[in-house]
């Protein structure tokens, strides 16, 4: 019914597949092996920042709910729900950015009055 076209994960000029640690395009294919290894970082693939489940904001950082806790997002686990994210690269630099951010307010907030001891002799 649809016809296979060999171009068409470059359709748009962006790969399918790329690499959440570091943003390099990634030429693999589905269901992505468990010690799958980018090319260029040499991180591990198969690894929860890589999946469309995977999102900061949720309990566990997953939005499967029936997915048993992973401690370490970036390395490889034996996941049943992982599905390749086809989100494009948001960068590394963005969660460290919001923590500090977040420690600027924080730190802004109770931060202590300064003692303008004023003694002119």
């Amino acid at each position: 019914m649809f016809p296979h076209r060999a171009g068409a994960a470059y359709a748009s000029g962006v790969p399918s597949f790329v690499c959440h640690l570091c943003g390099a395009p990634l030429d693999v294919h589905e269901p992505v092996s468990r010690d799958a290894e980018c090319p260029s970082c040499r991180g591990d693939v198969r690894c929860c920042r890589n999946c469309r489940h995977y999102d900061e904001r949720y309990n566990n950082s997953c939005t499967e709910t029936q997915a048993d806790p992973v401690p370490e997002k970036a390395r490889r686990n034996f996941c049943e729900y992982f599905y390749f994210s086809r989100e494009p690269f948001a960068g590394t630099g963005r969660s460290v950015k919001r923590e500090s951010d977040a420690r600027a307010k924080l730190e802004a907030l109770f931060k202590k009055p300064d003692a303008k001891g004023g003694s002119s002799g």
